[in-house]
């Protein structure tokens, strides 16, 4: 099959369809008719011999053929935007852009703010989005383009993903005012001797804190696990449990003034916090500017951000 054959724009509404699930979200995100996005995939069924999709309700199902050539074809198409975007300067007041960035709730709290106010009234085409991503599919979601950038802790990833520390944080305690076992101050066995929040997206296994201690052959109760820095602190206002967590993150989401906060009690290394972006877009005028505006918000909101853009 020779490539001058190929309508390229086939991969387009192949691409759109796998990230949207379906025809009629595809032919709003690519602005055409449903009509047209169908006579495409018609096109590249034939192309590909291969059905790709399946309908299964109000979604198509990938087959096993679609799956496997997803990540390719993201990627070629992610290369070719680049490739374009990089061959003309890039002016912020008349760039349509959405920009994609990957951080936990607890991030969004204080960075969106910060980086909406970075945002100029006379940049009406830049936009830009934060989601929550996996990080075991990190490292080819920003090669692929499907991220821009991502706030993550340290990861053990490969050096063409590119990375800076932004943010160390100290590790704090935060537990109700009037806290029968806590008069001024917490240490070690007080903090042993009470029952605790634990905060993680996992189903199992315990925190950086619970290993911390476990090197000193110790161990604390772990009466409720959640998700969410904030749920854990209305927990906290709300029982005479502990809960345990980067500073940054306590601040941001302790609005109860019932809540006081403690040291960790024993020396501990802070929490890091890291801006990761892939090698290819290293010297896109446009990636460029936007990390520059991500270093601005950080450093609105009083983090460290040196070498970020």
């Amino acid at each position: 099959m020779h490539m001058s054959r190929i309508d390229l724009n086939l991969f387009t509404v192949f691409d759109a369809i796998y990230r949207e699930g379906g025809i009629t979200a595809a032919s709003k995100r690519l602005h055409l008719s449903q009509p047209a996005v169908s006579h495409a995939l018609a096109r590249l069924r034939e192309l590909l011999q291969d059905p790709l999709f399946e309908r299964q309700g109000n979604e198509m199902i990938p087959t096993p053929r679609a799956r496997a050539l997803a990540s390719t074809i993201a990627r070629s198409l992610g290369s070719l935007e680049r490739m374009l975007q990089g061959a003309t300067e890039f002016d912020p007041q008349t760039a349509q852009r959405c920009f994609v960035i990957a951080m936990r709730e607890s991030h969004e709290l204080w960075l969106l703010p910060a980086l909406n106010a970075e945002l100029s009234p006379a940049q009406p085409g830049i936009q830009f989005a934060c989601v929550r991503n996996e990080r075991r599919d990190l490292e080819d979601d920003l090669r692929a383009g499907e991220l821009d950038l991502a706030l993550d802790i340290a990861l053990p990833l490969p050096a063409e993903i590119r990375r800076v520390r932004v943010q160390t944080t100290p590790v704090v305690v935060l537990a109700r005012r009037g806290h029968p076992a806590l008069q001024g101050s917490l240490d070690l066995e007080t903090y042993l001797a009470q029952e605790h929040v634990l905060v993680t997206g996992r189903r199992r296994g315990f925190g950086y804190e619970d290993a911390v201690l476990e090197r000193l052959g110790r161990s604390r109760r772990i009466r409720v696990r959640c998700q969410l820095h904030r749920a854990a602190s209305e927990l906290v206002r709300r029982s005479d449990l502990l809960v345990t967590m980067p500073r940054d993150q306590a601040l941001a989401v302790n609005d109860a003034p019932e809540n006081q906060l403690f040291p960790f009690p024993i020396e501990v290394a802070p929490f890091e916090s890291y801006l990761y972006w892939h090698a290819n877009v290293e010297e896109d005028p446009g990636h460029r500017w936007f990390r520059g505006l991500v270093a601005g918000a950080l450093r609105a909101a009083d983090h460290d951000v040196s070498g970020v853009s």
